[in-house]
């Protein structure tokens, strides 16, 4: 076997997967916070492959493919095992199936993500909210706001159906979901907005010990959504404008 410089991003790849093994195996065990920081370690290794991935300049389609293999348990698998194992057991058959939305929302990203693939560059904005980014918000409700009074027990249960349904809705959604900037000046100076948001929620939530992630993930889950439909309205109301500006033909005389 030829060893290339492509297999150092690989490897930060396989500690993502196994990571993600790890977490299901702690979950499986009911340590629901063990669970939660290997899936967070994953993220790591799954941030890191791309980096490497960029200062080897060893990108390449096999590594996009087996990213998003890895993806699927770690982010997708592992969290619905958690969900399941916190709370979706109690509910038999239906409690499956609430469980596996997330996995099954993840894998559909994921393939959609990969067909479409036109570029090994980064790309500004994704086609529904990342898998990461899912598992995150997940994982963050049931570590940090589930357990607390946050929310009155008897609204617990719809509490934690809605947040899996609309987490999962996000991820096979259509709508643009802005990409982890990149921490260089030419990122920087291109999206300075983005870069301050993002780094004002990792500062908040490692000074609030985790209690803020969720509501920095809410926020970014919302905000596209936002952003979206505020596009869509502009672009209606200038089709609009631009049909009301356009004159009628005058009529043929001719014509009877």
């Amino acid at each position: 076997m030829r060893v290339t410089r492509s297999i150092v991003p690989n490897l930060f790849t396989l500690a993502n997967l196994f990571c993600g093994f790890a977490a299901i195996i702690a979950a499986l065990e009911n340590s629901i916070e063990r669970a939660a920081f290997l899936i967070l370690l994953s993220g790591i290794f799954d941030a890191l492959d791309g980096v490497v991935a960029r200062l080897t300049r060893s990108a390449s389609e096999f590594g996009v493919e087996l990213d998003s293999l890895c993806d699927a348990v770690s982010f997708g698998v592992a969290p619905s095992v958690v969900l399941y194992m916190a709370f979706f057991h109690a509910m038999g058959n239906w409690g499956q199936l609430l469980a596996s939305l997330p996995a099954l929302a993840g894998v559909l990203r994921l393939a959609r993500f990969n067909v479409q693939l036109t570029s090994l560059e980064d790309k500004q904005y994704f086609r529904g909210m990342p898998i990461p980014a899912g598992a995150f918000a997940i994982l963050s409700y049931v570590v940090f706001v589930h357990p607390s009074d946050a929310i009155a027990a008897e609204w617990k249960p719809m509490a934690i159906i809605l947040v899996t349904a609309l987490v999962s809705l996000a991820m096979v959604s259509t709508i643009k979901y802005d990409n982890l900037p990149r921490p260089t000046l030419g990122a920087i100076r291109q999206r300075p907005i983005i870069f301050v948001v993002f780094l004002t929620g990792v500062v908040g939530s490692l000074f609030s010990k985790g209690l803020l992630v969720f509501p920095f993930m809410a926020l970014y889950m919302i905000g596209g959504a936002i952003r979206q439909a505020i596009s869509l309205m502009r672009a209606r109301r200038d089709d609009n404008e631009e049909s009301d500006t356009v004159e009628e033909p005058d009529p043929d005389p001719f014509d009877l």
